[in-house]
């Protein structure tokens, strides 16, 4: 049973209780989330959790708003945590996580859904990494870069004139290094101390240049945590739109730099009906131009007898799957310290950030009693040792894999002074698995069709604030109102006319009715090939068309369900997959009763339903999303028909079995339940 208390080893910078790296040939396999494998699953069964989610209930299985409007849900759901936080964690979740296994050996840190070590790649699990950095750590370092301009700006004259002082006094008496660890110490341990000397402003409302007030470039304060500033709905989203906007730029510079795209060369004059103006721009058409750009320049020999294509695009591919994990490696200790330095329920306290200063604390002692020089020779020892010190560190090498052959996990954050801190994932699963012992599963965050309205936000203390009596940016009250305010222009100033040229997407007239003629051939062969797929899916028996059967719903409203019976298909088959925990052994099932969209399952026993299949949930061993068409089908769809494609989820028992569930709105919210139930300990793959 993995223990929920705080304790003395768990305060040492390096833990001793690492099963991960001291016995990681050890199997244990875990069939209930009562049976704790895990500190993650240990904390869910606690009986300390407040919120909605924690009042008793006689039902099977609680409702806490699956279905309703956002106001009618219980605020909060979870712990002390607001459900804008809870729901940022959970949309996060849901793009992070597509396939998981279930592991024997014991997790690193002791919290499961680590990244497996061969994780599999693929091109948008990749694109999800390189968004979950701009959201971790992106932000975080454009924040810091703000509160340094801020300071040297002088435009909040006591603050820096405070940190001027200390810092005059420590270089007078050859105290820096004593005083930034002496910081950083008071920074982790005393947590209010973080707004006294950094105080919070808006990102979007801090100029990078001047420290001082800015109109943020979304023309509007409508997110305070955003680099833009622009408008949102729920809390968090402005972020994940950059995120995903910042990949779209750099695919796109990437594509048109393929193409050679070369605005400043374009013909001039007066006569639209040119070819260029009969053709769409291939830079906003999702296809590879180089080849094109090199044929039209004379020279398709050089494309035909090309030699290092194969070898480079082979290499730079090989090189993908390291590059994702190094990402997802990044993003995942960022969150750790994150996660150490601001806990979130029900993760201890006090115990991580207690952890970190215990190291700081020696180093802040030896500080005083180094010199310059004893810097500087050291750092200079370790180069030369580095360089020419091979054969040594070769030998020492060989002796600790052969004696202590798991030597490096020891030396891995998770292992050592991150352990047992979560990772956002390993959090979320947690508040997951909460709901699921609490038999109150957590709803999905809600979503909106209405676009967000260009007004400021409501900025209050906690967004912006100054230290004594100076002015927040050195700014009046009606200079941060002007700034705050809509303006429409903003958002499209860049700075000069030839990166005007290079953004800009230009169809021209003919490219553009060239492009919708496409768009209505696309959308009829569409439809045609879906509306075939019902006859190979009868007549031939098709597996693969009956998996495509009800991919597009008319609605996504009449197929929403949950938390217990989800609409989906199998084989093609209209029915519902549901959830039975009045077991002691929780199970999923499918069943094509029809009666479960008016009456529901949880009066019924499996003897009325007469479920095709059913899963005890301790005998999953894999989950993973799958799409309900393939990647090109589905982008096509989304361009031409402007439609949702429903997805679908397969689960493999322990017995190998396969069961693939399609057209399931709610795929995401039956995968979270399904890998938040049982006791399996994941890897993410």
């Amino acid at each position: 049973m993995a223990p929920t208390g705080v304790v003395l080893k768990d305060l040492l910078p390096l833990p001793v209780d690492v099963p991960a790296a001291t016995d990681p040939e050890s199997k244990q396999t875990s069939h209930a989330i009562g049976q704790k494998p895990t500190m993650s699953h240990a904390l869910a069964m606690s009986d300390d959790h407040e919120g909605a989610v924690a009042q008793n209930h006689d039902a099977e299985v609680r409702d806490l708003g699956w279905n309703a409007p956002t106001d009618a849900i219980a605020n909060p759901l979870v712990g002390k945590l607001p459900n804008e936080e809870l729901w940022i964690l959970i949309r996060r979740f849901n793009k992070q996580m597509y396939h998981v296994k279930a592991s024997a050996s014991p997790p690193p840190g002791n919290l499961d859904l680590n990244i497996a070590e061969e994780e599999e790649f693929s091109p948008d699990k990749l694109r999800a990494n390189l968004e979950r950095l701009y959201m971790t750590v992106g932000i975080s370092v454009l924040a810091a870069v703000k509160h340094m301009m801020r300071l040297r700006s002088w435009r909040e004259t006591r603050r820096t004139a405070a940190f001027l002082a200390a810092y005059s006094l420590a270089w007078l008496l050859d105290l820096i290094m004593p005083l930034l660890l002496l910081v950083m110490v008071v920074l982790i341990v005393y947590p209010p101390s973080r707004h006294i000397l950094f105080p919070p402003a808006p990102i979007a409302l801090v100029s990078a240049k001047t420290g001082g007030l800015q109109k943020p470039k979304a023309g509007v304060l409508g997110s305070t945590d955003s680099a833009t500033g622009a408008p949102e709905k729920f809390k968090g989203e402005a972020v994940e739109a950059e995120a995903s906007n910042f990949v779209n730029s750099i695919a796109h510079v990437a594509l048109a730099s393929a193409s050679g795209k070369h605005p400043q060369g374009e013909p001039t004059g007066a006569d639209d009906d040119t070819p260029n103006d009969r053709v769409p721009d291939p830079t906003s058409m999702a296809v590879s131009a180089s080849n094109a750009r090199v044929s039209a320049g004379g020279d398709s020999a050089a494309v035909t007898h090309d030699k290092t294509k194969v070898p480079m695009e082979t290499a730079i591919w090989n090189k993908m799957r390291p590059t994702m994990h190094a990402l997802a490696d990044v993003a995942d200790t960022w969150e750790r310290f994150g996660n150490a330095l601001s806990p979130t329920p029900p993760f201890p306290h006090d115990a991580y950030r207690l952890r970190l200063a215990a190291i700081l604390v020696p180093l802040l002692g030896a500080s005083i009693f180094i010199t310059n020089y004893m810097v500087v020779k050291g750092i200079t020892f370790g180069i030369g040792f580095g360089f020419f010190g091979d054969p040594v560190i070769m030998r020492g090498l060989d002796w600790l894999n052969r004696n202590y052959p798991d030597w490096q996990k020891l030396l891995e954050l998770r292992n050592s002074i991150l352990k047992g801190v979560p990772t956002n994932a390993q959090l979320t699963v947690t508040l997951l698995r909460i709901g699921e012992a609490k038999k109150a599963p957590l709803p999905p965050p809600p979503q909106s069709t209405e676009p967000p309205p260009d007004e400021p936000v409501d900025v209050t203390d906690d967004h912006l604030r100054a230290v004594g009596s100076d002015w927040p940016l050195n700014a009046t009250d009606e200079e941060i109102t002007e700034a705050m305010a809509h303006d429409p222009n903003t958002k499209h100033e860049t700075t000069g006319s030839d990166i005007d040229a290079a953004k800009a997407k230009h169809h021209g007239k003919k490219g553009s009715k060239i492009l919708n003629v496409f768009k209505s051939g696309v959308k009829g062969a569409v439809e045609t090939a879906l509306g075939a797929d019902h006859l190979k899916a009868k007549v031939a028996g098709s597996t693969h068309a009956k998996q495509r059967l009800g991919v597009i719903p008319s609605s996504r409203a009449n197929n929403l369900s949950g938390p217990v019976d989800f609409k989906c298909r199998y084989n093609g088959k209209r029915g519902h997959a549901y959830i039975s925990t009045r077991a002691t052994i929780p199970c999923i099932s499918f069943s094509l009763d029809k009666n479960i969209a008016t009456e529901g399952t949880e009066d019924r026993g499996d003897a009325e339903l007469h479920p095709v299949w059913s899963i005890a949930v301790a005998d999953v061993k894999e989950v993973k999303k799958v799409g309900g068409l393939g990647w090109k089908a589905k982008l096509v769809v989304g361009w031409a028909l402007d439609r949702e494609v429903a997805d679908g989820v397969e689960i493999v028992d322990r017995m190998g079995d396969t069961f693939v569930l399609t057209a399931m709105v709610l795929r995401d919210e039956l995968f979270n339940r399904v890998i938040a139930m049982g006791g399996q300990k994941w890897e993410s793959w």
